[in-house]
């Protein structure tokens, strides 16, 4: 039997950012990881809300140097003349005017290498097969396998789960749920040779609206271009019997303006998909363990705030467990802290997530006004920063009072978008949509 203070499940975003935080207060840390650095991951555009977490990691540097820069986000709308661009610079808080776009592959094996730098004991090809905490609430006991067929056990003080969409305590306890008021399934691949924008706006990410959902452009550093559908569950059903990858080409062409970029493209990647994109767990905490990033909660990735929102919630995690094991007196405030900070994130963004297709929130983001900082208030959640002292919540306010005004005054058109919205979010049978073809 092993012992560790903390065990983390899970070599992403959120597990190398609480591995570390912890592993300098002088904690015994140790990170499981199924997979083998580096490795495919989709999710590649980072938020400027994300360079001063990767700055307190000491990996800045590294990022930079792997990076897309990201200066702004466009979109386009079929029902729309134009695009409209979004720049970051023009938020509210101007010292975070960029980010980057960044192969997950590169990007993840740069934290799990920082962390076994400051000190976790990193441990690859070893997926956690149990979690059995002791009845007295001193910890758990953690039973993994090796690749080699090799079992192994940790007591651990702590756990925290950052295992992604794998959701291992979640789906263990039974508290994950599909998210009611939102579903969606997502379907992407590389291509080389899309044709970019000019300037610096080269790398920025585009959405394109389309019948059946939007679609991300998302420009990488080495050239190729990730290409994704995020789509209703119902239409990954019509596929009927094409490849994948003929799936998402035929999805692409559904799309004139996309599909001019991509007219000289060549998928260079095999097309993968996933179903079941929105769910959420009932609690993000409990006696001895977190739920971090995806573990807890997703939505949807039109905003790109998945790697900021895991990064967070590492961030949060360290201190909560600090305070767990050193200041006991203290342990429930810090959780209590803890669950709104996670809780905080997704409700903010789904809110502009689960109105973006409706036709009246498509006509504010093509048209924005800057009346009272109202679009400050917008590029400042587009750009991450909902979690500091930005004072952008009296904007926000007033820009949901002018979207349900201006849903009432085009009812008849809102609602239709409503009632549609309402179909398209319907469950489906989403067996066999993941992995690639």
């Amino acid at each position: 039997m092993n012992e560790c203070d903390v065990l983390v499940i899970g070599g992403g975003p959120a597990g190398c950012s609480v591995a570390p935080l912890l592993a300098r207060k002088g904690y015994r840390v140790v990170l499981l990881e199924k997979a083998h650095h580096p490795r495919f991951h989709i999710g590649e555009s980072l938020l400027p809300a994300n360079l001063p977490l990767l700055e307190q990691l000491g990996v800045a540097d590294e990022v930079r140097a792997i990076g897309m820069e990201k200066w702004g986000a466009e979109f386009v709308s079929p029902w729309h003349a134009h695009g409209q661009e979004f720049r970051f610079a023009d938020a509210w808080n101007k010292s975070q005017p960029n980010a980057y776009q960044v192969k997950r592959a590169e990007f993840d094996h740069i934290l799990i290498r920082n962390a076994a730098r400051e000190g976790v004991e990193v441990i690859e090809g070893c997926k956690v097969r149990a979690v059995d905490f002791e009845p007295d609430g001193t910890g758990a006991v953690v039973g993994a396998v090796h690749d080699d067929g090799r079992e192994e056990r940790w007591k651990a003080r702590f756990v925290v789960d950052a295992s992604g969409r794998d959701t291992f305590l979640a789906n263990r306890f039974q508290i994950k749920h599909r998210n009611p008021r939102h579903n969606s399934s997502a379907m992407y691949a590389h291509f080389a040779g899309a044709r970019r924008n000019e300037g610096q706006a080269e790398g920025n990410i585009t959405i394109f609206w389309f019948e059946h959902g939007w679609f991300w452009f998302i420009p990488l550093s080495d050239g190729s271009t990730s290409v994704g559908a995020t789509v209703w569950p119902y239409y990954m059903k019509t596929r009927a019997g094409r490849s994948l990858g003929q799936f998402l080409t035929d999805t692409i062409a559904m799309c004139p303006p996309l599909a001019e970029r991509l007219s000289k493209a060549v998928m260079v990647t095999e097309a993968e998909a996933t179903g079941n994109f929105s769910y959420v767990s009932e609690r993000n905490h409990g006696p001895n363990y977190l739920l971090l990033g995806d573990a807890y909660a997703f939505i949807d990735p039109v905003f790109s705030s998945g790697v900021m929102l895991a990064m967070n919630s590492g961030f949060e995690g360290a201190r909560a467990i600090d305070a767990c094991l050193s200041r006991p007196a203290e342990s429930a405030a810090a959780l209590q802290a803890f669950d709104r900070a996670m809780r905080h994130g997704p409700e903010v963004f789904s809110w502009f997530i689960y109105r973006i297709t409706n036709p009246t929130m498509r006509d504010i983001f093509m048209a924005p006004r800057n009346i009272f900082r109202v679009k400050e208030a917008l590029l400042s959640v587009l750009a991450g920063d909902i979690f500091g002292t930005t004072p952008i919540w009296r904007g926000l306010r007033i820009f949901k009072v002018i979207y349900y005004l201006s849903f009432l005054g085009n009812l008849r058109q809102s609602l239709a978008g409503w009632r549609a919205r309402r179909v398209n979010i319907r469950p489906v049978d989403e067996a066999g949509l993941g992995g690639s073809r």
